[in-house]
């Protein structure tokens, strides 16, 4: 599996090289979307979405689009959080964010090119698929759609912001969390599953892999800007504090936030049960992973 994993993701970087080209006419608006785009990362959404649907039988070729639309926004949406009204960060994947390269206005262009530029390739590959598999390529990219607009993370971006300064509950937390940041995880999986033709159970399970595995991930996050080493994620420590946010840790402690991901991460694994193969076995590594990652 690991051999495998290894030549999809040289596949998927080689890709994501040239996506920019495809969609972008000016060289240096083109230099700004490929600074952020091309500057690594774990690649998990886009990862996950071509995973899930090699386990239910779509091809590579057919899915790699909307692979690589969600990096694209995924990618936007970090140029966006990172400029000084939103998060105010400098650094990201160790290297100085995009406002601070290029600047306010054109990293915002750059992240708008990135977003729109993932809509035209979905649009692009549904118009290009056979009557058999068009629908399944509209689905997925309704998922996406609606996963990075007003009903998933950009909502959970505005409750996050609204949320600065001020005690919120747990229920309300998760709330925010499932939306900024698990809304593209099970936008990735949904995707992968329309692709393939799915059945509603199939589709329901990796959905709630989704949302767990996006809780886990946030709550290792909200740990690591407790404890980890910048050099090895990348970028600052200590900003949700700096920033007044309220995050697992400040609200349940250390110790339950541990906890509660652990649980969050078996519950993820046990909605795969029912699938099977390579796939499948990655998918559960790949939350294991996360109860242990430094960055």
């Amino acid at each position: 599996m690991k051999q495998k994993s290894s030549s999809l993701a040289d596949r998927l970087e080689a890709a994501l090289g040239v996506v920019v080209a495809s969609i972008c006419q000016e060289d240096g608006l083109a230099e700004a979307m490929n600074y952020s785009l091309l500057a690594g990362g774990k690649r998990l959404r886009p990862r996950m979405l071509l995973a899930a649907a090699a386990m239910l039988g779509a091809s590579e070729e057919q899915a790699m689009p909307f692979a690589l639309a969600l990096e694209m926004i995924h990618t936007y949406s970090l140029i966006h959080d990172d400029l000084p009204a939103m998060d105010n960060d400098t650094l990201r994947r160790g290297r100085p964010t995009s406002h601070v390269v290029f600047g306010e206005a054109e990293a915002i262009l750059a992240g708008d090119a990135l977003l729109n530029g993932a809509f035209e390739l979905m649009s692009r590959a549904c118009l290009e698929a056979d009557s058999h598999n068009r629908e399944g390529c509209l689905r997925a990219m309704g998922a996406i759609a609606e996963a990075a607009g007003g009903r998933g993370m950009i909502r959970g971006q505005w409750l996050d912001i609204a949320a600065t300064n001020h005690a919120i509950t747990r229920q309300q937390l998760e709330t925010l969390h499932l939306n900024k940041t698990g809304a593209l995880f099970c936008a990735a999986l949904q995707a992968g599953a329309y692709l393939a033709g799915a059945n509603d159970d199939a589709l329901e399970r990796l959905t709630r892999y989704g949302r767990a595995f996006g809780m886990v991930f946030q709550m290792t996050d909200d740990m690591l800007d407790v404890s980890g080493d910048p050099a090895r994620l990348g970028k600052s420590v200590g900003k949700d504090a700096q920033e007044h946010k309220c995050t697992y840790v400040t609200l349940l402690g250390l110790e339950t936030t541990k906890r509660l991901a652990a649980e969050a991460c078996a519950q993820a694994k046990a909605e795969l049960e029912p699938f099977s193969g390579p796939e499948k076995q990655w998918l559960c590594e790949l939350a294991d992973s996360l109860l242990n990652r430094d960055h």
